[in-house]
């Protein structure tokens, strides 16, 4: 099948890419640049020129194609109106179609919001940081759709090799030999999912076009930020007390966002495992991070 992909250089999109390109699908991919040419030419994507905020001259091409993969955000003050013109310009093209396009279009854990020691399962009531709600109000949106069959993901928190993911900071401070910074708490729990896994799973559910509504994406329903830091430092050697800074202090210092990594969260992936036969590959971040870290010193 031919996938469009929004977002395909991202953390997720590429493993997107990798995934769908490794299944024998015709990749098309939004590329706003020479470097995220190359890099899609190299992952054996197709690029379309284009901006995310520009979509008249990409909708088209893009409901034409058999499914559709939103992973793309600006993450500028403006991403949920980019967002919302993007779907907008995505469901008027698809008024032309006779058949409804497959859309896979991304949530986030983000939108359950605290869960304390509740796993958060797809029925739960979104309590979204403010900055994001608009996300639930353009997933219910495209789900209304008749000429769209469309499937929400939420991943969890991705980290991946490729650029650390979620686990950015911490790497990169540990790799300096710093102490790692944690935001709130160290007990705060995060759902964890490896990028590989997640990207079975959107490419597991846009080959899926009966299934339809809302699909959590977890390997880890729950794992300490404390023992995250802990199993990262200890690997590279770095001091392993972190620096825990109040979540008030981590918004101030680096904008809205900063309050979703300072949530204490669960959440499970069941029924995507029900209703896809999706399995995550890894499912112990301690033992393929530690891997990598090796992998990356010798």
């Amino acid at each position: 099948m031919q996938v469009f992909v929004l977002g395909g250089t991202g953390t997720i999109g590429t493993a997107v890419v990798a995934e769908l390109v490794g299944r024998n699908h015709q990749v098309l991919a939004l590329s706003r640049s020479e470097k995220s040419d190359e890099l899609l030419i190299s992952a054996g994507a197709t690029p379309f020129r284009g901006d995310l905020s520009e979509p008249s001259h990409w909708a088209d091409a893009a409901i034409s194609s058999d499914g559709i993969i939103q992973a793309a955000a600006t993450f500028g003050e403006d991403m949920g109106d980019v967002d919302a013109k993007a779907m907008k310009n995505l469901i008027q093209a698809s008024e032309t179609r006779s058949e409804p396009t497959r859309l896979i279009y991304t949530g986030g854990c983000w939108l359950y919001g605290e869960t304390g020691d509740e796993v958060a399962m797809e029925d739960r009531p979104f309590n979204p940081l403010p900055s994001f709600s608009w996300m639930i109000k353009h997933a219910q949106m495209l789900l209304d759709e008749p000429k769209l069959r469309t499937a929400v993901v939420h991943p969890a928190m991705v980290y991946d090799m490729r650029d650390g993911g979620v686990f950015h900071r911490f790497l990169s401070a540990a790799k300096a030999g710093q102490r790692i910074e944690i935001w709130g708490s160290e007990a705060i729990r995060w759902p964890l999912i490896e990028s590989s896994d997640l990207a079975r799973a959107y490419c597991d559910l846009v080959e899926r076009t009966d299934l339809i509504g809302y699909f959590n994406a977890a390997a880890e329903e729950g794992v300490s930020v404390g023992r995250i830091a802990s199993v990262i430092s200890e690997a590279y050697g770095s001091p392993t007390e972190p620096i825990t800074r109040t979540a008030d202090e981590a918004v101030n210092e680096n904008g809205a966002w900063a309050k979703g990594p300072t949530l204490d969260q669960q959440m499970s992936a069941q029924k995507l495992q029900s209703a896809a036969g999706w399995q995550p590959k890894t499912t112990d971040f301690a033992k393929l991070t530690s891997q990598w870290i090796t992998d990356l010193q010798t």
